[in-house]
């Protein structure tokens, strides 16, 4: 059974493995990597689980049996990057995709949302990704439409979150 937990130094190796199965160049949407970031030796890697939090996000790995399946980013601004890439983006490494993690993960993250007091939240990707349009309305996604950005169509999509009971 899967567990989303906290990035940690601790699964720098797992984590490590993920990231080369993605591949050079590949996009890992969920972990808060930006292209300046050295994560391959241990005191790089620290660094960078280390300055996760300056981008107002929170981050979870999708662990089991100590292997790092995927991540999901629950982002609170800025506002603008928000508007951009959505309050949500998630990712699932090749071997681990059909499984089913990525909605397991979204339903879980969208807790995390309500505790934010979030009425709704924003999940934006590609107009081809098929398979996380697929999730993203299995989780009750409601298309807002497609919009052409500088990095080509993308699928806009909100979903209403319902308040926490007081």
């Amino acid at each position: 059974m899967p567990e989303l937990l906290a990035p940690t130094v601790r699964l720098h190796r797992a984590w490590l493995e993920a990231h080369t199965e993605w591949g050079p160049g590949s996009h890992e949407d969920g972990f808060g990597l930006s292209p300046s970031d050295e994560v391959v030796s241990p005191t790089g890697f620290a660094a960078w689980i280390a300055s996760l939090p300056r981008d107002r996000a929170v981050y979870r790995w999708l662990v089991e049996d100590g292997q790092v399946l995927g991540g999901i980013a629950l982002r609170t601004g800025p506002a603008e990057y928000v508007r951009f890439a959505g309050h949500l983006g998630f990712g699932i490494r090749p071997s681990a995709r059909g499984r089913g993690l990525a909605s397991w993960a979204l339903i879980q993250i969208l807790a995390e949302a309500r505790r934010l007091d979030l009425s709704r939240v924003l999940l934006v990707c590609a107009e081809e990704n098929l398979a996380s349009a697929k999730t993203i309305e299995r989780a009750g996604g409601v298309l807002e439409g497609l919009h052409q950005t500088g990095h080509g169509p993308v699928r806009r999509y909100w979903i209403a979150l319902e308040p926490l009971p007081s």
